[in-house]
C-alpha cells in the first residue's frame, strides 16, 4: 500500500533537506564508458590509421602487390595519416623515380584500397 501523496511529499522534502539538495532524475547521466573515447584518443595521438579507416598492416601487405618486387624493397609504407601515405625510401635515386611515378602509384593505391581515403602519397629517407 503507497503512503497518500502529502506524506510522499513530506518524505521527499526532509530526505532533500538532509542530503543537501533534490533526487538527481537520472544517476547515470554524464557517466561515459572508457570505449567511447578510446578511438578518439588514439587517433589523437597518431597511434592509428583509424581515422582513414584503413589498417597500416593491410596498407603494408597491399603496397607489395601494386608497387612490384623490386619497388618494394626499396621503399615501404611507414604511416597513413590524415590521408597521406608515407613511405620510406631507401636511396635518393629511388626516391626520384617514385616522385615521377606519384600519379601513377596514387591511383593504384587508390584502386586497390578504395576511395579517396589516401590522398597524397610523401616520402622519407631512411
Amino acid at each position: 500500500m503507497k503512503p497518500p501523496a502529502n506524506l510522499r511529499r513530506i518524505r521527499e522534502e526532509i530526505l532533500g533537506e538532509w542530503r543537501g539538495g533534490a533526487e538527481a532524475d537520472d544517476l547515470n547521466a554524464g557517466i561515459h564508458l572508457p570505449g567511447e573515447f578510446v578511438a578518439a584518443i588514439l587517433r589523437g595521438l597518431g597511434a592509428t590509421g583509424a581515422e582513414d579507416g584503413l589498417d597500416e598492416e593491410a596498407v603494408r601487405a597491399a603496397w607489395k602487390e601494386l608497387a612490384g618486387d623490386f619497388i618494394a624493397r626499396h621503399a615501404e609504407p611507414v604511416s597513413v595519416k590524415g590521408g597521406n601515405l608515407v613511405l620510406r625510401v631507401t636511396q635518393p635515386a629511388m626516391r626520384f623515380h617514385l616522385e615521377q611515378m606519384k600519379p601513377l602509384l596514387l591511383e593504384r593505391i587508390r584502386t586497390q584500397l578504395g576511395g579517396e581515403r589516401i590522398r597524397s602519397v610523401k616520402f622519407t629517407h631512411g
